[in-house]
């Protein structure tokens, strides 16, 4: 079967030159929640990599909605900055799209601002922190961040916003019902707890218009017993779909509850904790790391079996596949099954031109060594690749990614 892979794709109002994407994975790479430099020229070399669109992750849509210090904060003092970087991004032929989100509880005060808050009360373990619910008559301003979010993204230059509802965010804590105990029209049947992401999408699609493509991020399953699973997932789906939604990404995981079901195989706790500049923190993930975030096996495509599932339940939907994606020959398996387009993210830190090569090589396959150690080092300091650091690693961290890596 010839590939499709090179073949241009069309959402909404955009048309990409190929069926790859650069998956909003978080960069770390904005202190103080500002664009830099070195952001730009990461999504410069994927851009001049040959993929189809990169995505600049995790934008929040309002200060409140910050999990990081190095994590970027959409609002219009920033505007130039980003202009450069999609102007560098539309230079190398590729389109640029901006993932807008709220982590809700995965926050400190110190970092948003206020006590975090979600879909409701509670005590988050995994930030650790206490959370406040939203009170109803919020939820309409938030709704509207999202919309004024995507107005800010279109003055910037982007073609396309990701919005972000899974992984165990704002929209995903309100659709979960692990997270979502509210006794009032926001909880208890699917319906309910769909009643936020309703509005979320109807400012979102008001500001999109007829000029920027919308893609949704969602979980079809949260990844442990008591949250999403699949059935309630699809009619999730099929709501963005009716709400004007071009690109649903199918994803999964709660970062939460769950962070390995996302991202799969080991987090490599010493390395994480080796750039941690918390003293108890860094002490605890050490000595109970390996408990807090169990492993979960990695395999090539690992979430392609579920979302076969939407494949099938949603035949005519532009539908788009994440996780795992590391050779040519699977990405092709991949949009063969019927999937619109892919997206990487693993694969593009470690080889930004990997689409490129695969254009050369129908054999291709990057050298991700699935070891992580790129994720482990994201939350204090910016994602990276061990094999392209101008630095020499300590011993105890080479030793640590050379056990992982040959599992």
């Amino acid at each position: 079967m010839e590939s499709k892979l090179f073949s241009p794709v069309t959402f909404g109002p955009l048309t990409l030159r190929n069926r790859t994407i650069r998956s909003a994975a978080f960069e770390s790479m904005c202190p103080e929640n500002t664009p830099t430099q070195m952001l730009l020229d990461y999504h410069r070399s994927v851009a001049a990599g040959g993929v189809g669109m990169t995505t600049v992750a995790y934008a929040a849509v309002t200060q409140s909605g910050l999990s990081f210090d190095r994590q970027l904060w959409l609002r219009p003092s920033i505007i130039p900055r980003l202009q450069e970087l999609t102007k560098a991004v539309h230079d190398e032929g590729a389109a640029v799209g901006i993932q807008i989100g709220h982590c809700g509880n995965m926050s400190h005060k110190n970092i948003c601002g206020v006590t975090p808050i979600s879909a409701s009360s509670g005590f988050n373990l995994y930030s650790p922190t206490f959370v406040r619910g939203m009170e109803k008559e919020e939820l309409p301003e938030m709704a509207k961040a999202y919309g004024n979010a995507v107005n800010l993204a279109r003055k910037a230059g982007f073609d396309a916003v990701e919005v972000h509802a899974g992984h165990g965010y704002l929209i995903s804590q309100f659709l979960s019902p692990y997270t979502n105990r509210r006794k009032d029209e926001y909880g208890g049947s699917l319906e309910n707890r769909m009643r936020f992401m309703d509005m979320v999408m109807e400012e979102v699609m008001k500001a999109a218009g007829n000029d920027m493509a919308v893609f949704v991020k969602m979980n079809m399953r949260d990844g442990f017993k008591g949250g999403m699973e699949i059935d309630e997932s699809i009619q999730v789906a099929k709501r963005l779909l009716e709400l004007g939604a071009h690109g649903l990404v199918l994803s999964g995981g709660f970062v939460s509850k769950a962070p390995m079901y996302v991202m799969r195989g080991a987090m490599p706790i010493r390395s994480m904790s080796y750039y941690m500049n918390c003293w108890w923190l860094k002490y605890g993930v050490r000595m109970f790391g390996k408990w807090m975030i169990p492993s979960v096996p990695f395999k090539e495509a690992y979430f392609l079996e579920d979302a076969l599932k939407f494949r099938a339940a949603l035949p005519d939907a532009p539908l788009i596949y994440v996780g795992g994606l590391v050779s040519r020959q699977k990405i092709d398996e991949v949009l063969n099954s019927g999937f619109d387009a892919v997206q990487m993210a693993r694969a593009l830190l470690n080889e930004p031109g990997f689409v490129n090569r695969m254009k050369q090589e129908e054999q291709a396959r990057c050298n991700c060594g699935h070891s992580n150690y790129c994720i482990g080092r994201m939350y204090t300091i910016e994602m990276a690749c061990h094999q392209h650091l101008k630095e020499q690693l300590p011993s105890s961290l080479q030793k640590e990614i050379d056990k992982l890596e040959k599992k």
